[in-house]
């Protein structure tokens, strides 16, 4: 059964195995997250689950978003997200999800934001090769040719030009659960998740 949660990206550490192998892993708060809502297919064209994270003032958040949380019977919190799982009938509102959800061993995907690098390069940005520094060229780090001569006399719009890089939205598949604490709330997830520390990361059932 697929199963959700909202967690915090509190950093990396690594852990041993039984037989001595080292672990690279990203601890995660994941929880508590009460249920606000249940959608369903009759009332609101799917079905999907509603939860809340991270308990903040009431004076931090707007007064509609106040007032959904109050008509659930839960305090403030700052994020509020819903997922789409095959079974919302186990769920009520008001219930509590922990990290216990994630048994060791399961594999999920974590969804977070990527740390946002400012406006970069065509070399950072798409890894693109520098112009040569021989034969008088002073174009290191710069563009190339853009385009065609003539026809179509234009610069396409795919083409991969210096902008704005990270700050996107990025999932990353598969991961393996090494441990779940239900008590601190923490889960310990093989590898690295994207987003800086502190970021907020969405924890689903693989899908793979």
């Amino acid at each position: 059964m697929k199963q959700a949660i909202l967690g915090k990206k509190i950093g990396m550490t690594q852990v041993f195995c039984e037989d001595g192998t080292m672990v690279p892993v990203t601890v995660v708060m994941a929880g508590p997250c009460p249920v606000t809502q249940i959608k369903t297919v009759d009332h609101d064209g799917y079905d999907a689950v509603q939860m809340a994270f991270m308990p903040v003032r009431e004076k931090l958040i707007t007064k509609p978003q106040m007032g959904h949380l109050k008509k659930a019977g839960v305090e403030a919190h700052r994020y509020v997200k819903e997922f789409r799982l095959d079974d919302c009938s186990q769920y009520e509102v008001g219930n509590v999800i922990k990290a216990d959800v994630f048994e060791k061993g399961s594999h999920v995907d974590v969804t977070g934001i990527s740390k946002g690098k400012g406006f970069e390069g065509n070399i950072k940005r798409w890894n693109q090769a520098r112009g040569r520094k021989t034969h008088g060229s002073h174009s290191y780090r710069v563009a190339g040719s853009l385009g065609a001569c003539t026809y179509p006399g234009e610069v396409f719009k795919t083409k991969h030009l210096p902008g704005h890089m990270g700050r996107e939205r990025i999932t990353v598949q598969n991961l393996e659960v090494v441990r779940s604490d239900a008590e601190r709330n923490l889960l310990l997830i093989k590898g690295a998740i994207p987003g800086a520390n502190g970021g907020l990361v969405l924890v689903r059932s693989t899908i793979k």
